[in-house]
């Protein structure tokens, strides 16, 4: 069974806000302001990805204005704290992303990284886009009856041997209903739904498996 699989080119913003390893501190404060974005890639050359500036790589300018760091862990926050250009203050190597990675694999690099965007580079690192957290919960926006018609077309289709079961979609969140007599079939049925872009949960009210939950 298999559903169609979402990529980061299909949600990315192609058109991406970046700056050169010459940027001043302000202009980069200024910029963010500007298009209300937390962070933003550093190019060198045609446009090769070198690194990232953050807020919080701003921040310790603020934060050791007037202390100086107390723990070791800070040495690296406070060394910022008097960078004044995007090449002090980024942090490099960037983490980034392929266009053709999945929606899931952004969010699983995002949620590691504890990062709210990513540049998204091809395969020698120039940029071609930007994906942030709101752009990978588009796919949440999906209609109710596209989520349907998918998991009546790529996933039920495709059980061996075919089953005939009610798919309601609400909110994003699918119920199947009938009868599905092999036990095995009810886990993987489920797995395969969860993995279309959209799902929010699923419930299955099946006769012939006992109730068995996804």
């Amino acid at each position: 069974m298999s559903a169609s699989r979402y990529t980061v080119s299909d949600v990315m913003s192609h058109t991406a806000v970046a700056i050169g390893r010459e940027a001043s501190y302000k202009e980069i404060v200024e910029l963010m302001h500007q298009w209300n974005v937390s962070a933003v890639p550093v190019l060198e050359g045609e446009g090769r990805v070198v690194g990232v500036v953050s807020e919080a790589d701003l921040l310790p300018k603020e934060e050791f204005r007037q202390d100086d760091p107390l723990l070791p862990e800070q040495l690296e926050e406070a060394s910022k704290a008097g960078g004044v250009l995007a090449e002090e203050l980024m942090s490099s190597p960037a983490v980034t992303v392929h266009p053709d990675a999945t929606i899931a694999e952004a969010a699983r690099v995002m949620a590691r990284k504890h990062v709210k965007r990513l540049p998204v580079v091809d395969g020698v690192g120039m940029l071609e886009g930007v994906v942030s957290r709101s752009d990978l919960l588009k796919v949440f926006l999906r209609p109710d009856q596209e989520i349907e018609e998918e998991i009546r077309d790529a996933v039920l289709a495709e059980l061996v041997p075919p089953v005939r079961l009610e798919v309601t979609v609400q909110d994003g969140v699918v119920t199947l209903r009938g009868s599905l007599r092999n036990r095995a079939l009810v886990p993987l049925t489920a797995r395969a739904i969860r993995a279309v872009e959209g799902v929010v949960d699923v419930r299955m009210e099946l006769a012939g498996a006992e109730g068995a939950a996804a």
